[in-house]
């Protein structure tokens, strides 16, 4: 009896062969489209913890578009471009689109991700620049969103930077708050102005003992530092009314809207001031 050929194995090296491949196609894509300016804003809504109909302000998502027009998943490539040049670009466009977008929409507030390394980019500057000298008011419902693991990357930029820009009326976000490493000496020294609790924390909050425990402690430190939180990742409703009576000021998540692409406020809408 003649015994069959095995078949050959495909060997760790060939499948990590294969995903580099495919990444760095994802990572030309993206360099790609970044350099022909192939973005647009995708918009989700931060509510009011007591009042969950009404809207604060919205986050503007920086989506990247494919040649076919497909939006590339930004879990694809966030981190393979935060190093490069295309990190810093991508970072100016989302901007840009965020301050047209305030220019166009005066009663709107807006949210946009920012890495620390572009906070002194001098191509960043002079998007922000330009913008504000168009439409000065725009600086006063503008919000800069930075994830604590990138204001820990250069925490002393961060902070002087910081500085300057909320004297022109600039809100200030730390993101993902939980997810990295911030020495609490920094977040002192930080004065972020909103805290937005990383979902870790929120999701199943209402039936989980110790995400309620980690939470208030959250708002504890966010309070004695005069900082507003935002509950991230809220998916439910016996979550969200969970995060309500624990203290959270905002909140944010599938629950009340997916991000879209399409503007989902009214000409007349007033997203009304943080308080």
């Amino acid at each position: 009896m003649t015994q069959r050929a095995t078949p050959k194995a495909i060997g760790p090296s060939a499948l990590d062969m294969a995903a580099q491949r495919r990444d760095q196609n994802i990572l030309t894509l993206v360099e790609t489209a970044v350099a022909h300016r192939e973005v647009k804003l995708a918009f989700q809504p931060i509510v009011h913890a007591r009042q969950q109909t009404h809207t604060a302000l919205y986050e503007g998502l920086i989506r990247v578009v494919d040649p076919t027009g497909r939006i590339i998943p930004a879990a694809q490539f966030i981190e393979a471009i935060e190093e490069r040049e295309s990190g810093r670009l991508l970072d100016c466009l989302a901007l840009e689109h965020g301050l047209r977008t305030l220019a166009k929409n005066p009663g709107i507030r807006l949210a946009i991700n920012l890495s620390a390394r572009s906070i002194g980019y001098p191509k960043w500057r002079k998007v922000l620049d330009r913008g504000l000298s168009r439409d000065p008011s725009a600086a006063n419902r503008l919000v800069l969103e930075i994830t604590e693991a990138s204001a820990m990357l250069v925490p002393e930029l961060v902070v002087q930077a910081m500085r300057d820009l909320q004297q022109r009326g600039i809100c200030f976000a730390l993101d993902d708050f939980g997810a990295g490493y911030t020495a609490l000496r920094y977040l002192r020294e930080f004065q972020f102005d909103i805290l937005k609790i990383d979902g870790q924390f929120i999701r199943g909050v209402a039936t989980d003992p110790d995400n309620q425990v980690l939470t208030r402690a959250i708002i504890a430190i966010a309070k004695q530092f005069d900082m507003y939180t935002v509950a991230e990742f809220v998916e439910c409703q016996r979550d969200a009314l969970a995060l309500a009576d624990l203290g959270v000021d905002f909140l944010q998540g599938y629950y009340f809207a997916a991000p879209t692409i399409t503007p989902p406020w009214r000409p007349a809408h007033d997203g009304g001031p943080m308080h």
